[in-house]
Parts: structure tokens; C-alpha cells; sequence
């Protein structure tokens, strides 16, 4: 049985839950996306095991609202609060360089610390997320799910999870278009959705070629969101990987996780 640790710290004025698994290894932290219900074992409990065999592995709940972190301290700053929140974790824990990445909005999480402090950076893992491609407004994330809203859970839910959500819940009937509207912009807590102000400055396009660390570029197949952006991102970047997981979709960490582990061991051994 895997050894999870439950753990909490401090981060700043808020208290911080994450799990660990692993001995003495080289860090490897990992952030989650923010779908309702994320935490960091949730999203990568199935992979830790494995990888602790190398690593110290670390995976955060993330600020705003999820897993067993401080549910009060306001996220006010969005994807920024969580970078912020990550800084603070490997500075209160004196990891001084790791292995960082994450999965969708924890993968924005990622690419933006690994921008702001190259030197704590050894490698980046970017998973199921256009994060360094120009990001949608609010008003263009609202009105996305909306429309896909109108056409039925089904055309929301299917390229960006795949067959790993349950399908009696893919076939319920969608909530009313003024509630989900009300739902999105009541809820900064969950990423950059209603922190319009916190949008500035996540357009990574122009920043891509100053990564200097070894990228991994990971992307469900039916993934609906990503791997377009992915792709181009992987192209302009030399030195970095693609990696696509067939059948898998946004959520590919959990989705294929035998296959998603072994594609962060060949890249981590690289």
C-alpha cells in the first residue's frame, strides 16, 4: 500500500493540505485543475506511488475553495493566488529546485512559476492545458460554456473528460442557462473564470521561448480544449516533448494513468 502523508503548512497568511509520498528523492510537485471536487491526491493519488519510487512526490491542494486547504483565504488573484500559494509552499518546506507540473489550471500554476523563478525550476510538466497560449477572457469562458450548456451535458462534459466521468452523469439534464451563468461568475475560486483582472498577465504566447527548462507537453486525445494550443506551443519550443494519450481526455491523469505515469518517467529520465 502506498505510503500517503497527510500534511499541512502554512503559505503565507493561509494554511496549505497537500499529500507526499516518497522518500528522500529529488522534488516533484504536482498541482491539480479545477474541476469541483479537485485536491491533490484526487488527481494524482493513482500516479504517486510509482513515481515516489524516484521522487518526493507533492501534491497541493490547491487555494480557493479545494481539497482540505483553507477554504476561507480568498483566491482574489485567480490562477496568480495558486502560483503565489505554490512560491510560498516550496519556500516554507525549503525546496529549493523541483520538478513542477500539473493538469489543466494546475498546469497554468506550473508554466507561470517556472517563468517567474527559472532557477527553483529543474523541469516542467504541462498536462491537458493551452496555458501558454493567448487565454480566454471570462466573457469568452462564460459564453464557451454556455453554448455547451445549450447542447446538452453531453457536448460539455465528453472532450473534457472522456470516458472517465461516469455517464449517468453525462446524461442528466443541464442545469438552467441563468444559473450556470450565475455559477461562473460567482465562483473565482475555481481558476481564472470571473477574475477578468487577473487575466493580464497569463498570456504566456509571447514568453515561450524564454523557457529554458526541458518541457513535457502531455494531451488527452479527446481532449476538446488543448491540443491545438499544445502542439503549436510544442513546436515553437525546441527541446521540449509531445506526448498524446489516445483515448484520454481532459483529465488525462486519471483517465490513463498507467500510460500517463510512464510518459513522465521516460521524460523525468530523460
Amino acid at each position: 500500500m502506498a505510503d500517503f502523508r497527510s500534511r499541512n503548512v502554512m503559505t503565507g497568511r493561509f494554511r496549505t493540505h497537500y499529500t507526499e509520498c516518497g522518500g528522500n528523492g529529488p522534488a516533484l510537485v504536482l498541482c491539480h485543475g479545477g474541476g469541483p471536487g479537485s485536491s491533490g491526491e484526487a488527481g494524482f493519488g493513482q500516479l504517486m506511488p510509482t513515481l515516489a519510487t524516484k521522487f518526493q512526490v507533492y501534491a497541493l491542494d490547491s487555494v480557493g475553495g479545494f481539497g482540505e486547504t483553507d477554504p476561507y483565504y480568498p483566491a482574489s488573484e485567480g490562477v496568480q493566488s495558486r502560483v503565489d500559494q505554490l512560491e510560498a509552499f516550496m519556500d516554507t518546506l525549503c525546496i529549493e529546485r523541483a520538478v513542477v507540473g500539473g493538469n489543466s489550471q494546475g498546469a497554468w500554476v506550473a508554466a507561470k512559476y517556472a517563468l517567474q523563478h527559472p532557477d527553483r525550476v529543474d523541469r516542467v510538466i504541462v498536462c491537458d492545458s493551452p496555458c501558454m497560449s493567448t487565454p480566454a477572457s471570462s466573457a469568452q469562458w462564460e459564453e464557451r460554456i454556455v453554448v455547451a450548456q445549450q447542447q446538452g451535458m453531453e457536448a460539455l462534459v465528453e472532450p473534457t473528460i472522456g470516458r472517465w466521468f461516469p455517464p449517468e452523469t453525462v446524461a442528466r439534464k443541464p442545469p438552467h442557462l441563468d444559473k450556470v451563468r450565475q455559477m461562473i461568475r460567482a465562483t473565482p475560486v475555481n481558476g481564472f473564470i470571473g477574475c477578468s483582472a487577473a487575466l493580464a498577465d497569463h498570456d504566456y504566447n509571447s514568453k515561450v521561448e524564454t523557457v529554458t527548462r526541458p518541457v513535457l507537453f502531455m494531451v488527452g486525445e479527446k481532449d476538446g480544449t488543448a491540443p491545438a494550443a499544445m502542439k503549436a506551443m510544442h513546436a515553437r519550443l525546441k527541446g521540449s516533448r509531445y506526448v498524446e494519450l489516445p483515448g484520454a481526455g481532459h483529465i488525462s491523469n486519471m483517465d490513463r494513468p498507467a500510460e500517463f505515469t510512464r510518459a513522465v518517467e521516460e521524460f523525468l529520465a530523460a
